[in-house]
This record gives structure tokens, C-alpha cells and sequence, in this order.
């Protein structure tokens, strides 16, 4: 009725490709969430907290080695696609470069995981997990969502992840029911996804006439030098946020990181609210930053406050429900895990409070900023949650964790304050 009012074109909304882009991304971020959140209760219950927190460790360092087979490829290669939406040539090369430097950096990091464990005996107590879950390297290697995001072509592998998921998570109720089982937890993601990644390819190839030609290894070198700081902030930034994990596994043991590892798991998720408001108000600030400043300033105010207001709501929601989301995901009482929850459940407001330096960043493409600003917060994280974890254990990395928040809001603030005071006060003024 809206739409034949004239009142919201909603057909136009709905054709809009980059309105289609974020949808479809949505959708894939939601998934995870919830495929993630069904599948908790379902490990913890086959394999124990202890294994569980052992997985999600084991998960964590592929996570953090997954970025360096990303190098920053998810940011500049939908640009490089976009561009060159209508020359298959040019896609091809640019395809098979891409995906040649993705699996090399993805053996790379594989042969970092087998010296570790094997040449230096690291990872005592998840080494088997580890190796099996080195295959999610190559799935993260071959995942051409950046493509299809150049190509604005989201709907198939939206699908696709979602499919991918359903079978990881049909694999866990089929085949994951005791301890001794935790090494196929990740191995069986990796292969889900490899699976569908190949699909993927395959189909590209086929119905979008995408060839397949030997890398360029003069191409891919530029493009990994170009990519340098994307990587390095990527990495920075990753670290700051889910290094707590890694720095507790070396003064806590397994049923205590499970503990850990379950609060966090659910902080985690909330956290990716401020990162899907950054990604929905990309595009639009964009246009406003370029076109009428002032319009800019003042819808990124209108949304600071709202976005505030529901960071707000849902930490204090997850701290009074901690009890019940514990219950519901562990199946039983852990009163551990209800503290390590309700400690980190101001994380979501806190990490709320940086949307408007990091959005003003990246509109006006202050790269070096944002990876100056990176490396300062992941520093500080590191220093100040190591030496609290090592006094006071998983209360200290919680107040370390958050602390660390405050001061990457404070670090930000202080960068733009001094490398770019019109836009500074553009904004706070």
C-alpha cells in the first residue's frame, strides 16, 4: 500500500544493488550467528567445556592466521572486481592471481602451524585439534565472497554459506558425541566450506565464463605489497578484540578456558552489532562526506545516539540474563561462566562508543590512522591483559578487555584530534 501511496518506493529499495549487498551480507552474518549459538550447547554437551574450550582456542589461532591468508584481499579486491565487472579477461587474471596468493599464503600458515607443533612442541594440550583445523585455512582460501561482492552478485553465496553451515551443523549431531571427537569439530567446517567453496568456483566458472590461468607471481607480489596495511590493521584490530582467549590459555587450564571460552563466545556475538552499523552507514556517509559535510555530521550524530541507546539496552539485557543464557547453551549451571559473562556484557556499550571515529576513518580514507590507531590498541591490550591475567586471572583479562575498549575510543579520538581537526570537530564540536 506504501508503495503504490509513493510514499516509500520500496521496489526501488529492493533493486538497489548495494541495498542487495548489505542484505545478502546480513543474512550471511546472521547465520554464522545463529548456527553458532545452535551449535554451542550441542558441543559442550558431545565433547565437555573443557574440549569446547580447547576447539574454540584452537579455533581463535586459525582465526587470527586466517587474516594473513585474507592480507586484506576482503577490502581491496571487491574494488579491483567492480571495476572491471565487464571484462572477463581482466576478471580471470585478476581472479586467478587472487586465489594463487590466497592458497600460498594459506600453505604458509599451515607450515607455521606443523613447525609450531611439531619442530617447537607448542600447543601442548590442542596440537591434534590444531593441525585438523588447519584445513579452514584453505576454505577461508578459496572463499570468493569477495567476487561475488564486486560482481553484485550476493543472493548464491549467501545460500551457499548457509548451506555450508546447516551440514556443519547436521555433522555435529551425527558424529560428535564424546570427548576423544573434538578434533573433527573444526576439521569438519573446513571441509563443510571447502565443499561449497568449490561449488562456488566451479560455477563461476561455468556459467559466468571465469577462466582459470596460471598466477602471475609478478601481480600477486604487487598486490600483497599494496595490501601490506590493510593485513597489518586487520591483524592489529582482530587481536585486540579476540586475543584475550590465547593470553588466558597460558595461565588457565582447559575447563576453566571452556568457562571462558562460553561467556565469550556469547560477548562475541552481541559484538558484532557496532561492526553491522559501521557496514549499514558505510555507503550512505560516504555520499553525505563527499557531497554537504554538515549533512554528514549530523546523520552520523542521529545514528551515534541511537546506536548508543540499544548498545546500552543489550549489555544490560546480557547481564541480567547471563544466568539463563548459560543455562540454555551449557545445559547446566556454571556459575564461572555467569561471572566471566556478566563482567564482559558492558563490552558491547563500550565498543559502541568508537563507531563514529572509525565510520569518519574510513569515509575519508585515513588508512594509516586506522592502522596507527590498530597497533596502538592491540599494544596496549596485550601489555595490560597479560599482566592482569597474571595477577588476577580471568577477572583481570575481563577488566583488561574492557579497559582496553576505553582506550582505543580515547586513542582514536586523540588521532583525529591531531592528524585531521576539521573532521574532529566536525563531529564533536
Amino acid at each position: 500500500m506504501l508503495e503504490k501511496l509513493g510514499l516509500i518506493p520500496i521496489g526501488d529499495i529492493i533493486k538497489n544493488k548495494s541495498i542487495q549487498n548489505f542484505l545478502f551480507l546480513a543474512i550471511i552474518q546472521s547465520s554464522n550467528i545463529l548456527i553458532t549459538i545452535i551449535s554451542m550447547p550441542l558441543l559442550i554437551q558431545g565433547i565437555g567445556v573443557d574440549q569446547f574450550g580447547l576447539v574454540n582456542l584452537a579455533l581463535s589461532i586459525i582465526v587470527l592466521l586466517n587474516i594473513m591468508v585474507g592480507f586484506g584481499y576482503n577490502l581491496s579486491a571487491p574494488r579491483e572486481v567492480a571495476i572491471n565487472q565487464n571484462d572477463n579477461t581482466a576478471l580471470s587474471h585478476l581472479l586467478s592471481n587472487i586465489f594463487s596468493a590466497k592458497i600460498l599464503l594459506a600453505a604458509f600458515a599451515s607450515l607455521l602451524i606443523l613447525v609450531g607443533v611439531f619442530g617447537l612442541n607448542l600447543f601442548k594440550e590442542y596440537q591434534i585439534i590444531l593441525v585438523y583445523s588447519a584445513l579452514l585455512l584453505f576454505s577461508e582460501a578459496t572463499l570468493p565472497l569477495w567476487f561475488f561482492q564486486g560482481m553484485e552478485k550476493m543472493k548464491l553465496v549467501s545460500i551457499a554459506n548457509i548451506f555450508s553451515k546447516l551440514l556443519f551443523l547436521m555433522g555435529i549431531v551425527l558424529f560428535i558425541h564424546s570427548p576423544e571427537m573434538s578434533k573433527w569439530v573444526n576439521f569438519m567446517m573446513g571441509f563443510t566450506g571447502l565443499m561449497i567453496n568449490l561449488f562456488l568456483l566451479a560455477y563461476i566458472h561455468t556459467f559466468l565464463q571465469i577462466r582459470f590461468y596460471r598466477p602471475q607471481f609478478s601481480a600477486i607480489w604487487g598486490s600483497l605489497k599494496e595490501n601490506s596495511l590493510f593485513f597489518f590493521s586487520n591483524l592489529t584490530g582482530y587481536f585486540s578484540v579476540n586475543g584475550g582467549l590465547i593470553i588466558f590459555s597460558f595461565f588457565a587450564g582447559a575447563e576453566t578456558l571452556g568457562m571462558y571460552s562460553l561467556a565469550e563466545r556469547v560477548v562475541m556475538v552481541l559484538r558484532l552489532f557496532p561492526a553491522i552499523i559501521i557496514q549499514a552507514i558505510f555507503p550512505n556517509a560516504s555520499k553525505l562526506y563527499k557531497k554537504d559535510s554538515h549533512s554528514f555530521y549530523r546523520f552520523l550524530k542521529l545514528v551515534y545516539i541511537r546506536v548508543l541507546i540499544g548498545g546500552a539496552l543489550i549489555a544490560l539485557s546480557a547481564y541480567f540474563a547471563a544466568p539463563w543464557i548459560i543455562r540454555v547453551l551449557s545445559r547446566s549451571e556454571l556459575s564461572e561462566s555467569v561471572m566471566y559473562l556478566q563482567l564482559l556484557s558492558p563490552l558491547l556499550f563500550l565498543s559502541c562508543l568508537n563507531i563514529p571515529n572509525i565510520s569518519m576513518m574510513l569515509v575519508a580514507d585515513l588508512k594509516k590512522l586506522l592502522f596507527k590507531a590498530s597497533w596502538m590498541m592491540c599494544l596496549y591490550m596485550v601489555v595490560v591483559t597479560t599482566v592482569l591475567t597474571y595477577y588476577f586471572g580471568g577477572n583481570g583479562l575481563c577488566f583488561g578487555i574492557l579497559s582496553t575498549e576505553i582506550v582505543g575510543y580515547i586513542i582514536c579520538m586523540v588521532l583525529l584530534r591531531t592528524q585531521n581537526p576539521t573532521l574532529f570537530h566536525g563531529f564533536y564540536s
